[in-house]
């Protein structure tokens, strides 16, 4: 019941300030999404010039230097802060109505996270402006990284340690709203599959970016305050940080995937009206696969000389991740097997990815057999096999989930006419850019080489490599047209958009209201909202009456925590050129923050109700427009 009066009345922001100081999971859902597709077109930007300068022999497009810069900057934009992001966009708009919940578990803390995030793509992007974008790769190999020279690195290190502090943030937030958050009714074994993915993903954030954020800092103190972690001169060991990054790195990939594979998997038994075949199983595969992901590290570093036990060992765990994943790929056909299937561009993503992603899952079992690593190791069949598994099946899940979840999150709905566009675009330029490229490597073309003599049998793969990434780049302008298309287009969609809708987000209003749940839904059964319209009934159960809600106020706090912090980063990156200047940087910056932090802790913000009336108002408002 409301307290005071006080209580009931919400801190309200207008114009790009609502944006700024949101705490609501849909809105910070909606700027996760579109600026990961920002870094997106940057780090696809990134990609085109790199396939340019490698369109012909001896080309002299860019130096060897800027290709290194751009080579670094794709990867380490493309996965931290364009996948990642996208990904987080969905989990928040999506998730918390998956489990009938009115928010995540800590709506401030989400704020932080995505301001964390946002500020630490927005340092590391700030390196091409003054001249020093990092170049030692996106997996920054010492002794590479450590190079005096190679300032842009400082960029990389602070950068992605301000953004992973907002990502691990994120993880810790989804696991306590799905284990604490959950309607009445939805037990573990009834949340659906895209929540099951999150959470384990979300298990995979709290445990692996620790070795990176612990990798960051000695990469830090070296480059910053003379530490000598990698320097074999001084007793380190360059291998130490290849361990420390490929502890996080792998199960990164997971990270990425699982959600693609938990969207998927509410894609599928949608559009083809089937309940999703071996569900139990796929729960215990996603568990499983995530287990398996912090064994499989070393397959990375085959070549480094850890003997020939380790190799095996590592081997072997390596071939065994493959076993969960063949599961999830034979329950996607028996799903879609006798089902009723509906061919919209969501489907079409879901569909071309199992045979994609099938091709990076076989090649990954060739790069398993240690012997056999000695040969396509630091080749562009390495290369290829990494982009069918990440474009081949996170890109293709981002896809999918943009089509399948845009008119929940905004209302309308993207054209399918462009859509079908987009997706044969892309599916052509995808296959067509990186198919090749596998042979580039069995013939011996190095990765990372910004350009290779004639006559070598590498010109025609190279050049349909070339063509292929520039259909891939016209379908991303498509995409943005049908985006835009939908934002100016007056027609909105109704509830259940898809009308074979089966978990609970598709049973809440367009637009959702900032509380998402007049009363908590009653869960009866996994597909709970299929379980109701097959028992006849327009809506499903509640667990409660009407009654006032409580919600969050928006702050602009975490807003500054992130800024200070980015400011401190400028700071000690510019110290080492002007002490004065970079201090006092770092002074202001760290300022900035632990005010931020202590005004946090000293006001005293209970939030605010929305009366019992306004919800009855609400309720009564959809009811007469659903009868209409």
């Amino acid at each position: 019941m409301a307290q005071t009066t006080a209580l009931q009345q919400p801190r309200k922001y207008n114009g790009i300030m609502d944006w700024v100081t949101t705490v609501d999971h849909k809105k910070i859902g909606i700027l996760y999404l579109f600026s990961g597709i920002f870094f997106l077109l940057l780090g696809g930007i990134e990609a085109l010039l790199i396939r340019w300068q490698l369109v012909r022999p001896m080309n002299d497009f860019v130096s060897g230097e800027t290709f290194n810069q751009l080579i670094t900057m794709h990867g380490t934009t493309m996965i931290f802060l364009a996948a990642m992001p996208m990904l987080f966009g969905f989990m928040n708009a999506v998730v918390p109505l998956q489990i009938g919940a009115r928010d995540v578990a800590f709506p401030f803390i989400n704020s932080l996270g995505f301001w964390l995030f946002f500020f630490g793509g927005v340092m590391l992007n700030l390196s091409w402006f003054f001249g020093a974008a990092p170049n030692a790769g996106w997996t920054a190999y010492a002794p590479l990284s450590t190079q005096p020279e190679a300032s842009g690195v400082d960029f990389y290190a602070l950068g992605l340690q301000i953004s992973g502090f907002g990502s691990l943030m994120a993880g810790i937030n989804f696991l306590v709203t799905i284990l604490n958050m959950r309607a009445p009714g939805m037990k573990l074994m009834r949340m659906p599959l895209f929540t099951w993915t999150t959470f384990v993903a979300s298990a995979l954030i709290v445990f692996a970016f620790p070795p990176l954020t612990v990798g960051l800092f000695m990469l830090m103190f070296e480059r910053l305050f003379g530490a000598v972690y990698f320097d074999p001169a001084a007793g380190g060991n360059v291998v130490i940080w290849e361990h420390l990054f490929w502890i996080f790195g792998h199960p990164e990939v997971y990270i990425l995937i699982l959600p693609a594979f938990g969207i998927f998997s509410e894609i599928i038994p949608t559009f083809a009206r089937k309940r999703l075949f071996g569900y139990t199983t796929m729960v215990f595969a996603t568990m499983l696969i995530g287990f398996l992901g912090f064994m499989v590290w070393v397959h990375h570093m085959f070549t480094v000389g850890l003997g020939p036990v380790a190799n095996s060992i590592f081997a072997v765990a390596t071939m065994a991740i493959a076993v969960p994943t063949g599961v999830k790929i034979f329950n996607w056909l028996f799903t879609l097997w006798g089902g009723q299937i509906k061919f919209n561009v969501a489907m079409l993503y879901s569909v071309a990815f199992i045979p994609s992603f099938l091709v990076g899952g076989m090649t990954g079992v060739m790069l398993s057999v240690a012997p056999a690593d000695y040969q396509y190791h630091d080749s562009y069949f390495v290369v290829a096999h990494f982009h069918y598994v990440i474009v081949g099946g996170v890109v293709y899940g981002l896809f999918a989930g943009l089509y399948y979840w845009f008119p929940l999150m905004f209302g309308k709905a993207l054209s399918e006419k462009l859509g079908y566009w987009q997706f044969w675009l892309f599916f052509i330029g995808f296959h067509l850019t990186f198919f090749p490229q596998h042979f580039l490597g069995l013939f011996g073309m190095p990765r990372r080489v910004f350009t290779y003599l004639p006559n070598q049998g590498f010109e025609t793969m190279n050049l349909l490599s070339t063509i292929g990434a520039f259909f891939m780049g016209v379908s991303t302008i498509v995409l943005l047209v049908a985006v835009v298309k939908a934002f100016l287009s007056k027609q909105r969609v109704k509830p259940d958009h898809w009308e074979d809708g089966r978990t609970l987000e598709w049973t809440l209003p367009v637009p959702t209201p900032e509380y998402n749940f007049a009363q908590t839904p009653l869960v009866k059964g996994l597909d709970t909202f299929w379980l109701e319209k097959m028992a006849g009934n327009k809506r499903v159960s509640v667990a409660e009456p009407v009654a006032d809600i409580h919600m969050p106020n928006n702050s602009i706090i975490p807003f500054f925590m992130s800024l200070g912090l980015f400011i401190a980063g400028l700071g000690a990156i510019f110290q080492m050129d002007n002490a004065v200047v970079g201090w006092s940087l770092i002074v202001i910056g760290l300022l900035i923050t632990f005010v931020s932090m202590f005004l946090r802790s000293w006001i005293d913000d209970h939030g605010f109700y929305i009366p019992k009336s306004k919800i009855e108002a609400d309720l009564k408002a959809i009811r007469e427009k659903g009868d209409q």
